[in-house]
């Protein structure tokens, strides 16, 4: 393997994300791509079937022993949560109803939410945004861990703890980085989301409530699909700092593996994203990619040059809101 050496800062570049330049070439040259951009037809009835899985779950694990309630949580709701979440990535780029429909889009987002049982939607939705514009955007990208993360995580067993507890840094590190107003459309979120929850709670008790939390903080955390945490933005190899990854795992998934063409192509919804590979495979084929999210997380835990502060860092200007 060479010698290893523990990293103690980012990787700072003083260039242009990549996936502004790509995406003008791959236009230019395959301008057939354009017939991919808009709503997903699909989405929001396979969204609406996986919010009601979740709530006859909340029914049958309603007399389980609490053991059986975290189980399924990990093995079966908890992944049910997290997929949601990820529909919620793609919903927050208006692909369930279309650019027209904004407003559809964010309570379709709030719906989907329900079975996460924390209000996530419309505050994910805010952040996001920043995360296209500003890829790797010091003090703008939150995706990006803090230097207290990167500092103090670099061992096997710390890194194994942050991967535990990713859900909490992925919802205070924004607080820290870069606080914004609470919108209205937050406030309806969190009164939408904990009216159900008090719904659930009054008609089946406190295990279905427990079952649906439990779910979305451990699968969020550690667990193979939150691989993909891992696999888009952190560099496993010098000079490149957003990855896909192919396999099995992008069907419970939403196509999120597909995260270099989703960059490229933000207004692409996932069930299409394989097509931006197929018909401009130049672009993509001689890229690194991952094979597995699994070894994803075992490398980042025991390789010493992985940690929080194997990321892209760049400086941006803020762009003038329209």
């Amino acid at each position: 393997m060479g010698n290893r050496v523990s990293r103690e800062d980012f990787e700072w570049v003083y260039t242009e994300q990549p996936h502004t330049q790509r995406r003008k070439e791959i236009l230019a040259k395959y301008p057939e791509i354009k017939t991919l951009m808009g709503p997903d037809p699909h989405l929001k009835w396979i969204v609406s079937g996986m919010v009601f899985t979740q709530l006859l779950a909340c029914y049958l694990v309603k007399d389980l022993p609490w053991k059986w309630i975290f189980f399924w949580a990990y093995a079966f709701g908890g992944c049910i949560n997290h997929s949601l979440t990820l529909a919620i990535h793609d919903i927050s780029h208006n692909v369930a109803f279309g650019n027209k429909q904004a407003k559809w889009n964010r309570w379709f987002a709030v719906f989907a939410n329900l079975p996460i049982g924390i209000p996530y939607s419309a505050s994910f939705k805010k952040y996001h945004i920043d995360h296209h514009r500003y890829l790797g955007g010091d003090n703008l990208d939150v995706d990006i861990p803090t230097d207290f993360e990167g500092w103090f995580f670099c061992t096997p067993l710390r890194k194994l703890l942050w991967l535990f507890l990713q859900p909490l840094f992925y919802s205070l590190r924004p607080l820290y980085v870069n606080p914004k107003a609470i919108t209205q459309m937050e406030i309806l979120n969190a009164l939408v989301q904990f009216s159900v929850d008090l719904i659930i709670y009054y008609l089946w008790g406190l295990k279905p409530v427990i079952y649906l939390m439990a779910g979305t903080i451990l699968c969020l955390g550690f667990h193979p699909i939150s691989g993909h945490f891992i696999a888009e933005h952190y560099m496993f190899l010098k000079g490149y700092e957003t990855y896909s990854y192919y396999g099995p795992l992008n069907w419970l998934t939403f196509n999120v593996g597909y995260h270099m063409e989703h960059h490229d192509f933000p207004s692409i919804p996932g069930c299409r994203l394989p097509m931006v590979k197929k018909i401009a495979p130049e672009y993509y084929d001689n890229l690194p990619y991952h094979q597995s999210w699994i070894r994803v997380l075992w490398d980042f835990i025991f390789d010493d040059t992985l940690g929080p502060y194997s990321r892209v860092k760049r400086l941006c200007k803020l762009a003038k809101e329209s």
